[in-house]
């Protein structure tokens, strides 16, 4: 059992009877009356949000979750993405809405972690950045680099990200994959 004192970002609790991760909280102290925490939550099965206030001190569940260690193999049309249990070898898939937007992270033989909810998958926890090369950005103009301004660069998944100037086709970046965003260079190409 949680408490709302043991809330914070990220942590996974169970509300009317489905599994929630805490998006954003604050604790609130009016000068009259009692104490009372104000939450986002977001559905681990639909990825719907609400608002939800709590009473100090209220008390919610640990959601029934398993996590398995799993590495990504390739996406097939037929069965969607495909992942391997490192743990049995068994091969697990999950279909393009399971996956949703994080597709445009994964990288073969990426390691992850797969949430399971009573025995069924829900949903993958992602590193918070990956590496990802640029397969195509234009050339920054020449004169612009005062202005601190950036350009939409193409990476190996398909996502398109806002990046420096300087970022050039065959460079590798790192990608923030809570927000979607450039991070910083790892490597120039060559």
């Amino acid at each position: 059992m949680y408490s709302t004192s043991d809330f914070r970002k990220g942590l996974k609790v169970t509300f009317k009877d489905e599994p929630y991760i805490i998006v954003d909280f604050l604790h609130v102290k009016p000068g009259k009356g009692g104490a009372f925490v104000r939450t986002k939550l977001k559905s681990l099965l639909t990825g719907r949000v609400l608002e939800e206030t709590f009473r100090s001190g209220e008390k919610l569940e640990e959601p029934d979750l398993e996590e398995k260690s799993v590495e990504y193999l390739y996406f097939d049309t037929k069965d969607g993405y495909v992942f391997m249990d490192k743990g049995t070898y068994e091969q697990i898939h999950l279909s393009a809405d399971q996956v949703g937007d994080n597709r445009f992270y994964l990288t073969e033989n990426m390691d992850l972690f797969l949430n399971l909810y009573r025995g069924q998958p829900i949903g993958l926890d992602f590193p918070t950045t990956v590496n990802l090369e640029v397969i195509r950005s234009d050339p920054g103009v020449k004169g612009d680099t005062a202005t601190g301004a950036n350009k939409p660069a193409t990476l190996s998944t398909g996502l398109t990200v806002q990046v420096p100037l300087f970022i050039n086709e065959g460079d590798i970046l790192k990608i923030d994959t809570r927000a979607g965003t450039y991070v910083e260079r790892v490597r120039a190409k060559g």
